[in-house]
């Protein structure tokens, strides 16, 4: 429609410039499309919430990047103190003082390490030539955004094609005292080191937080509903090696521990949290809830442009379209169900490659997709679980393998003191695809990208076996399970197999064979035919 008068016309507008919006509005760019980026900044409410994650999203501000930096940390402080030190097994002097950390020396660096990303993100928008724009956005029709802008005035703006890509925010239980908390977001506010935490989530957001402060010196605690923590989405294998790491040597677990409320005594500050089970944890400067996120989609006024929700998060299809013709969305706000900041570039990337590239059947495919949690240790994991993997295929077309063991790193560390890696490869039968692969210990996360790579392409055990391992490493052992080279007949006698690279080439030598003869039939063929010609 004709744009009114004062409305700015452009051929994409972009709600949100975390990673997925980022993406979306400078793959587009490059392709010539006329872009409107909305970013809305952050602010923290009267009572001292954050909203809004800034230039970049959660991931640079408040997730991946501010997360990664503390892990760091903590592993620093983990390798020189602590229960599973290793330091002075090499024979290093460890004094006591070497734990002390500087938490507001290293949030002064991480800030401005972020702060420097912040820069970044918008200078490579306008680099890009998007018009950036820092506000507030909401539909005011099905093409039409209105935004109010961070100086106080407004903005309208219209376009054939809007994606929304404004992610999520962490979700706080309504319970008695809860504004006594903190979020993850809250986390990285904190100005000092909080001296006895209480964090309660069983998600991987909570893992990692418990497993951060714990490892920095703090007494951590990590209460959660179940029995264990990462009971979706997780091998019960990986789990059961998480949990029984974090009862020897991680924070103090209160599993089956639901909370009921949190009282705050008014002349020391300090804070009592009780469950429902009757249990309490007092003496607390610092509680942290990770349970769970939400969509930012409220302020949207999605009705406007008649776009679907479900449960807040915004309904779309596999090319990332929504009820609404030409909105789109992308990212944690939506049901896809990967709140993954490289699935949200890679889903704007290709939105991009589709509305304005001339690929029209671009898109980013939601499944096997590489993940990993900064747990103390570490986790990697892509494709199915067992019990996954066993409810599509069956119970008879799924085999595993799997070890459990301390790597060479805690060679000179005494009994009980070592940390333990596990691995463990799902197979498809009979041709023992790898349809899931899942590892922790040390260096899984910096493991699982080549991995997942191979997976991704289809491998099988002889892919794996069929490349020599690289020895000593911790990764040789997934190319190196018992059994290699060999498989059992139907007796159960072991016999060797040819090597996927010397099947190949056998194939290829038949290969060549038949082309030969081919070639020398059609020559043959046409020699003669000549001949006759002649006669």
């Amino acid at each position: 429609h004709p744009p009114r008068t004062g409305m700015e016309r452009y051929d994409l507008i972009v709600i949100g410039g975390g990673s997925g919006g980022s993406a979306s509005a400078k793959r587009a760019a490059e392709y010539g499309a006329k872009v409107a980026i909305i970013e809305r900044g952050h602010s923290y409410d009267a009572n001292g919430v954050r909203q809004g994650a800034g230039f970049g999203g959660t991931c640079v501000n408040v997730g991946c990047v501010p997360k990664k930096l503390m892990f760091n940390a903590a592993m620093q402080r983990e390798s020189m103190l602590g229960s599973v030190s290793t330091a002075e097994g090499y024979g290093y002097q460890v004094p006591a003082s070497a734990g002390t950390f500087d938490w507001a020396k290293v949030k002064e660096k991480r800030d401005a390490y972020v702060a420097r990303l912040n820069t970044g993100y918008k200078g490579g928008w306008e680099k890009a030539g998007c018009t950036v724009i820092q506000g507030l956005a909401a539909f005011s029709g099905p093409n039409d955004i209105t935004v109010t802008t961070a100086d106080g005035g407004t903005r309208t703006l219209t376009a054939e094609k809007i994606c929304i890509a404004c992610g999520g925010k962490p979700a706080v239980p309504s319970i008695p005292g809860a504004e006594y908390g903190i979020s993850s977001d809250g986390f990285f506010d904190l100005a000092t080191q909080p001296k006895k935490a209480v964090v309660i989530g069983a998600g991987y957001i909570a893992v990692e937080m418990a497993g951060i402060l714990h490892g920095l010196g703090t007494e951590s605690h990590l209460a959660f509903r179940g029995k264990t923590v990462l009971r979706r989405g997780f091998d019960p294998f990986i789990v059961e090696t998480l949990m029984a790491h974090m009862q020897d040597h991680g924070p103090v677990l209160h599993p089956n521990s639901d909370p009921k409320s949190i009282t705050k005594d008014a002349s020391t500050g300090l804070m009592t949290v009780e469950f429902k089970s009757g249990e309490t944890v007092e003496g607390c400067d610092c509680v942290l809830f990770a349970t769970g996120r939400k969509p930012v989609t409220d302020t949207l006024n999605l009705d406007a442009a008649n776009v679907a929700t479900d449960r807040g998060y915004i309904t779309v299809d596999e090319y990332e379209a929504t009820s609404a013709p030409g909105i789109f969305a992308i990212g944690d706000a939506t049901t896809t169900g990967y709140e993954l900041t490289p699935v949200a570039i890679a889903a704007g990337r290709r939105l991009g490659d589709r509305l304005f590239g001339g690929m029209p059947e671009a898109r980013i495919e939601y499944n096997t997709i590489a993940t990993v949690v900064f747990s103390h240790p570490p986790i990697g994991m892509i494709g199915l679980t067992e019990p996954d993997a066993k409810k599509e295929f069956g119970d008879d077309c799924i085999s595993t393998k799997y070890a459990r063991f301390p790597s060479m790193l805690y060679a000179f560390n005494e009994d009980g003191h070592k940390v333990k890696t596990g691995l463990k490869l799902v197979l498809k039968m009979p041709e023992e695809r790898i349809v899931g692969l899942h590892c922790i210990g040390p260096f899984s996360d910096e493991m699982m990208q080549g991995f997942a790579v191979a997976v991704r392409m289809g491998a099988t055990r002889f892919d794996f076996e069929a490349s020599v391992a690289i020895h000593p490493t911790i990764g040789e052992e997934f190319v190196t399970f018992g059994g290699w080279g060999q498989v059992k007949d139907e007796g159960g006698k072991r016999k060797p197999y040819m090597p996927p690279y010397l099947l190949k080439k056998k194939g290829d030598g038949l290969l060549k064979t038949v082309i030969t003869l081919a070639a020398g039939v059609v020559v043959g063929f046409v020699l003669a035919k000549a001949a006759s010609a002649r006669r």
